[in-house]
């Protein structure tokens, strides 16, 4: 994402984070199609999160993204089962780089 794009979000960013027991494998493998998608996903599949306007992915399980859909993404992976810990990011969109 550029850093134009970044700057153009209107939305509050928050940054959140999630962990899933490496125990249970089909709820890591939901989760990982839920936010990267599938590679056989067909045309009326949802936008997988890593995809969708104003998602910084940091790294390994963390993600700046808009407050709405980080509600959003929290809700889906609550409901898998993950562990979700969310902050709001309080520094200018002009300062993140991606």
């Amino acid at each position: 994402m550029t850093q134009s794009a970044l700057s153009e979000t209107p939305a509050p960013l928050v940054l959140l984070s999630y962990d899933v027991s490496s125990i249970n494998r089909s709820v890591a493998s939901r989760v990982a199609h839920l936010i990267f998608g599938r590679k056989d996903a067909g045309p009326d599949s949802p936008v997988p999160y890593i995809l969708r306007a104003g998602v910084v992915w940091i790294g390994q399980s963390v993600f700046l993204l808009p407050r709405s859909l980080a509600m959003e993404l929290a809700e889906e992976l609550h409901g898998l089962g993950a562990m979700v810990t969310m902050g709001n990011v309080s520094m200018p969109r002009r300062e993140i780089e991606s």
